[in-house]
């Protein structure tokens, strides 16, 4: 069914959701795992943050941090996980990775956003579900650690 999924990791409660839940599907269908996360560099996060070149270094030196973290977390599941860390607009970076790495389906987690919230914000769920060539699967669902060891750690 899936032959490669693109995991998108922010290291939120809602990011590690998603990670439970594409390494989950990953097991079942044997899928090749690509675990990605995008150092958000628009221009209004740059004049947010003073255009400050050291704060885009920190930001970059935290995601990498959190990478390294879904990797620890995916290695103990069974898997070994390509690692991607993109700089840009996500939907934009998500998309393209998606396309150069043939990615079957893209595992995103879902932020839950009051409707103002939403109104005035861009939404990367709706831009990716308009942008990908490929499935989206906005996880939510909890799985548990009794579902995601290893096979050879069960018997």
């Amino acid at each position: 069914m899936y032959a490669k999924i693109l995991l998108c990791y922010d290291g939120s409660r809602e990011g590690r959701l998603a990670l439970r839940e594409g390494a989950r599907l990953a097991q079942i269908t044997g899928a090749q795992v690509i675990l990605m996360a995008v150092v958000e560099t628009v221009a209004g996060n740059a004049l947010a943050q003073g255009a400050d070149a050291g704060a885009i270094v920190q930001q970059q030196a935290d995601f990498r941090a959190v990478l390294d973290e879904g990797h620890q977390r995916l290695t103990a599941m069974g898997l070994a996980p390509e690692l991607r860390m993109e700089s840009g607009d996500p939907v934009a970076r998500i998309t393209w990775v998606a396309k150069q790495t043939g990615a079957d389906l893209v595992v995103v987690g879902h932020h839950r956003q009051g409707f103002w919230t939403r109104w005035m914000s861009r939404s990367v769920a709706a831009g990716l579900a308009d942008a990908l060539e490929c499935s989206l699967l906005l996880a939510q669902k909890v799985v548990e650690d009794s579902d995601l060891m290893p096979r050879a750690e069960q018997a």
